[in-house]
């Protein structure tokens, strides 16, 4: 039998491919139905500090949400193997840059969010499955981030196109479980 190491990286490029192989407009729409979602449930409305990504390889684009101004929006930046979030003034390009992954983040200068200012985490995801637990990318990234005491009790939303949506994942004992996901079909706890 195959170990979890081996199973999560073969589900891993199963399902990137597939999520690449979706036509624009399909995207688009998946997209814009999550962010409808999002945007209508109890923990966005409260949340005065979201923290989010910016869409890369296909992942669910976020962008349309941070046109919310009244909303603090922080994006993550990875240094060696540690993520720190930086606000970020939408609209304002030069306070962002490509990092080492190819995927856009903040320039360091703008300003670090820290933990207890957070309300809410929406979690790009590969993978969720319906006991909320995620599959990322490998880097570990998130599960280290979400398996620190100053983290842990942030709530999490793992954002995920439902075809992705599965019944169980491979897990380890690292693995950590998000509070809810979100996907074109709607928001499950």
């Amino acid at each position: 039998m195959e170990n979890s190491v081996d199973q999560k990286i073969e589900l891993r490029r199963t399902l990137i491919n597939q999520r690449t192989q979706m036509s624009a407009s399909e995207w688009r729409e998946k997209s814009d139905r999550i962010c409808t979602h999002l945007q209508t449930s109890p923990l966005f409305l409260q949340a005065k500090t979201i923290l989010a990504y910016f869409s890369f390889r296909q992942e669910a684009d976020l962008s349309s949400l941070f046109t919310q101004t009244a909303k603090i929006w922080g994006f993550p930046r990875c240094v060696g193997k540690n993520m720190f979030w930086h606000s970020v003034e939408i609209g304002n390009f030069a306070a962002l840059q490509t990092g080492a992954y190819g995927i856009t983040e903040p320039h360091p200068h703008n300003q670090i969010i820290e933990p207890n200012d957070v309300d809410l985490i929406l979690i790009p995801s590969v993978a969720c499955d319906r006991q909320c637990f995620r599959l990322g990318y490998g880097g570990g990234y998130y599960d280290r981030m979400l398996a620190s005491p100053e983290w842990q009790f942030q709530p999490t939303i793992g954002i995920v196109f439902a075809f992705a949506h599965l019944p169980q994942l491979p897990i380890a004992s690292w693995d950590k479980p998000l509070q809810s996901v979100c996907t074109e079909n709607g928001i499950i706890s």
